[in-house]
């Protein structure tokens, strides 16, 4: 049994920066792509970032391509997500997710959550103005 357990977040003024990191245990190869989500107060979940198994591809939504970067280390278990120009409107809870995929690509429907069987409990990013 896949498990994801996010750590990392916390209160940062806007233009600052964060690292998120998410551990995954319970597997014995690498073969799974790992996404970030985040959901904010009274607002849908939003898919954030996607990197395929051997980390060699990542995806990003348009609202934090430039500013965030998603990373990979399979020795560890670990993806980081590291938020740079941190912006007010990135408050939100932040979820990792995981799932067994033996292409080295995120699929074109990864930002919409529903092939993600194994989610973190979700870390609280809150930025300030």
């Amino acid at each position: 049994q896949l498990q994801v357990v996010e750590s990392g977040g916390g209160l940062v003024q806007a233009g600052g920066s964060l690292r998120l990191s998410c551990t995954a245990s319970g597997l014995t190869y690498p073969d799974y792509v790992m996404a970030w989500f985040r959901q904010a107060p009274g607002k849908e979940r939003e898919g954030v970032s996607c990197i395929s198994w051997s980390g060699s591809r990542s995806y990003y939504a348009d609202s934090v391509k430039s500013r965030f970067t998603i990373s990979r280390d399979n020795a560890k278990n670990t993806v980081y997500l590291q938020m740079n120009s941190l912006k007010p409107e990135d408050t939100a809870v932040y979820y990792c997710a995981a799932e067994f995929f033996s292409y080295d690509y995120c699929s074109g429907s990864w930002s919409d959550g529903a092939e993600y069987n194994y989610w973190g409990q979700g870390t609280q990013v809150t930025v300030s103005s």
